[in-house]
């Protein structure tokens, strides 16, 4: 079973936490806990509990589900123990209660002895906590021979042990909630608090009224009562924002210990003649953040800027203009995006906008004239090898590329500027790497929840662009049930429309192959880290590009239309045709995955059909309807699903469907999200990159924590008086952080 991810807290590497769990509990219990990914006693210390259950107040049990490993706490209300009707052996049933619902037991045995063992023990009226794993017989969910541990002992009543929250842990089949609990036990009788260091400042702590972190610990697992176990986790959100702020606040002091060319603006050079050439008005936030930018590219100071804006808020020609003015200055300028397919798109776009100013050392083209050079993976290996011998010349002023750039080791020897385009498909050390010794600009059209993350704990200043650029087509957007056989059958009389009228349809499936086990599987490195797919309510085949463009070449409302298809697994020269013959109108219907989702640009397209819309993010659904729209025609996306209208799904459907303004909902999806969405892990009560801070939600804490960094780092930037939280930096570098945007 895989590991569990290492929690966001660093703390010191001392023996007496990082001991293996069997060298305290013993090898069997510590077997069992590992099926939950702890392995050492900090891993088991920080699996607090997840809710707190008081003898009285019992636990709701109309949350379960059939397949679930569950833990309850309930009171027996009735048993019965008879033989079996259809074999030989005893059944033992009794059923329990929270108040409101019921849950049965079900107990077999061979004699009737062990099972009145069970009846006597959980005689009615008694309270106890039960664990097993949900079925459901004859339509009732029930548990088979779980697992249980009374709460009041008769013989042994003490009051104040009884007044005690009952911690309730995420546990799994074979390992419930009490046996967590008694290792838990075990473990915190062998530490003090010299073993536990505690990497946020003691001024801090009382500043914000915090207990130490042995204090903390102690408190999550026994806590007297409810509040304690609050102030203890509040404790336990200061020190994840202290260190996160701490990693990043060093991570900027890092890089800008070095130099970055300066790129000073030049009169008659590239840029100049470029600005005369735009055949549109700069919007007045571009104009403003172009100043900013070229501001930051005259010094030597390494500039971290992201630039984030809704769908077509015009972030290309902002990054454009910054890669000229470095070209000017006899610099190189590198854009970085995640996908070949939009590497091609930016190279297609720059040769556009800039006509003969891309094409330096050709007949007609003026001495500042610059030449760009392309790097993708899929390159053949002469191509490639030109490639990254032009590049490490110093002749191309602008180089496109993917993470090829990367892991081609691409020698790029008069790099000034990096920018990066859709920044949360690289991780950080990806990013800091290719960006050290120069100017940084990076760029996301999902502004939130993605940088929420990021900018609560960014390294990066912040450019926002909030205006969208005039003539920006309006996009109505339709939810079509897929059950609905009279929409369906309109929906492809309405594409046959847009196409006779010059225009251009986008049909967008979640799978390349019926075959497929994944959305998408031969395209993973294109896909959001952060936006994970909606799960359908039930199991069902979905839309694949090629059974959806087969069905679609004999469809009658299709009759005579060519029809395209693209996806991350045709080789880059198809790619090519395809967008080359979709944007001509060769194939004015094109069949693709996501792999269109950012940067491609076809004026043309007035329509996007988005098949079973419920696999997809919020955010992702937003990027997909933005490749329309972009012309001087309305445009029209009509989001296909199987889904019911008052599930999750359906509310995330609901509220793309209700407004095309990104922020918004952006800010709609945190509400919907878990928080291990937003930081790109996936919620399964063990696995999160942050245990106790909520980013969505925390802003206070993380704003208090952020202040005391900067502050802390303004009069002691070794972290000198700090050794411990130095430590705690150390560590959470080590164990890498790129979970921070992956958020």
């Amino acid at each position: 079973m895989n590991q569990a991810p290492q929690s966001a807290i660093a703390s010191d590497e001392l023996s007496a936490i990082t001991r293996p769990l069997e060298r305290v509990i013993g090898k069997r219990s510590a077997t069992a806990l590992a099926k939950l990914g702890l392995h050492t006693v900090r891993d088991l210390l920080l699996h607090v509990p997840f809710r707190l259950a008081q003898r009285g107040q019992l636990m709701p049990l109309d949350r379960i589900r059939e397949g679930e490993s569950v833990t309850v706490v309930a009171q027996v209300m009735d048993s019965q123990l008879r033989p079996m009707n259809n074999r030989r052996g005893f059944l033992l049933t009794i059923s329990i209660s929270d108040g409101e619902h019921d849950l049965d037991l079900t107990f077999f045995g061979k004699t009737r002895r062990p099972l009145a063992y069970h009846q006597s023990q959980l005689d009615i009226g008694t309270v106890a906590t039960f664990s097993g794993t949900i079925s459901a017989y004859r339509g009732r969910l029930q548990l088979t021979h779980p697992e249980y541990e009374l709460l009041d002992d008769p013989a042994d009543v003490d009051p104040e042990k009884i007044a005690r929250p009952i911690p309730i842990y995420h546990s799994a089949q074979k390992v419930p909630s009490w046996h967590i609990s008694r290792a838990i036990d075990t473990v915190l009788a062998t530490l003090t608090p010299a073993d536990i260091p505690d990497p946020i400042p003691q001024k801090y702590r009382e500043l914000h009224n915090l207990p130490d972190k042995f204090t903390a610990i102690t408190s999550l697992h026994h806590p007297e009562n409810t509040a304690e176990f609050q102030r203890a986790r509040i404790r336990m959100k200061h020190e994840e924002a202290l260190v996160l702020q701490a990693v990043l606040a060093q991570r900027t002091i890092n890089a800008r210990q070095h130099q970055a060319p300066q790129c000073q603006p030049r009169t008659g050079g590239i840029l100049e003649a470029f600005n005369a050439r735009i055949p549109f008005s700069l919007t007045t936030g571009q104009r403003a953040v172009g100043e900013e930018i070229a501001t930051e590219l005259a010094t030597s100071r390494p500039m971290r800027r992201l630039l984030q804006g809704d769908v077509g808020a015009g972030k290309t020609i902002v990054a454009l203009r910054a890669m000229l003015q470095a070209v000017d200055a006899g610099y190189q300028a590198v854009l970085i995006a995640p996908t070949e397919v939009l590497a091609y798109q930016h190279l297609t776009t720059m040769q556009a906008m800039l006509g003969e100013l891309g094409q330096g050392g050709t007949l007609g083209a003026p001495d500042y004239a610059t030449t760009i050079s392309l790097l993708i993976g899929s390159l053949s290996a002469p191509a490639k090898r030109q490639a990254l011998q032009q590049i490490a010349s110093g002749e191309p002023g602008l180089i496109i590329g993917t993470h090829a750039l990367l892991q081609d080791a691409a020698e790029i020897p008069n790099r000034a500027i990096v920018v990066i385009d859709e920044q949360h498909r690289f991780g950080v050390d990806q990013r800091d790497r290719l960006a050290h010794g120069a100017h940084m600009l990076v760029m996301t059209a999902t502004p939130i929840p993605r940088t929420i993350a990021m900018t609560s704990f960014g390294d990066l200043d912040v450019s926002t662009l909030t205006e969208l650029p005039a003539g920006r087509q309006p996009i109505a957007t339709t939810l079509v049930p897929a059950t609905n056989q009279r929409w369906m059958e309109r929906l492809w009389q309405r594409a046959r429309e847009e196409i006779d009228a010059g225009g251009r349809v986008y049909v967008v499936c979640p799978r390349i192959s019926a075959t497929e086990t994944e959305e998408d599987a031969g395209n993973s490195d294109e896909q959001d880290l952060l936006d994970v797919p909606i799960p359908s309510e039930k199991p069902r085949e979905l839309a694949s590009v090629e059974q959806v463009s087969a069905w679609l070449a004999n469809h009658p409302a299709l009759n005579g239309i060519t029809i395209g298809i693209l996806h991350g697994q045709l080789p880059p020269e198809s790619k090519t045709h395809a967008m080359s013959s979709f944007t001509t109108g060769d194939t004015p219907l094109l069949v693709t995955t996501t792999v269109i989702e950012v940067g491609v640009d076809v004026p043309e397209a007035t329509m996007m059909i988005i098949l079973d819309a419920d696999r997809f993010g919020l955010a992702q659904l937003h990027q997909l309807r933005g490749r329309i729209g972009r012309g001087n025609k309305p445009s029209i996306c009509l989001a296909v699903s199987h889904i019911h209208p008052d599930s999750l799904a359906g509310e995330r459907l609901a509220a793309f469907a209700s407004t095309t303004n990104g922020f918004e909902l952006a800010e709609r999806d945190v509400e919907l999200r878990s928080e291990g969405d937003v930081l790109g892990a996936r919620q399964s009560g063990t696995s999160s990159s942050l245990r106790f801070l909520k980013v969505t939600k925390d802003g206070d804490i993380i704003t208090a924590a952020r202040q005391a960094v900067h502050n802390l780092f303004t009069v002691d930037p070794g972290l000198e008086t700090c050794p411990q939280l130095r430590h705690a930096i150390e560590t959470a570098n080590n164990r890498s952080t790129e979970y921070l945007e992956k958020g």
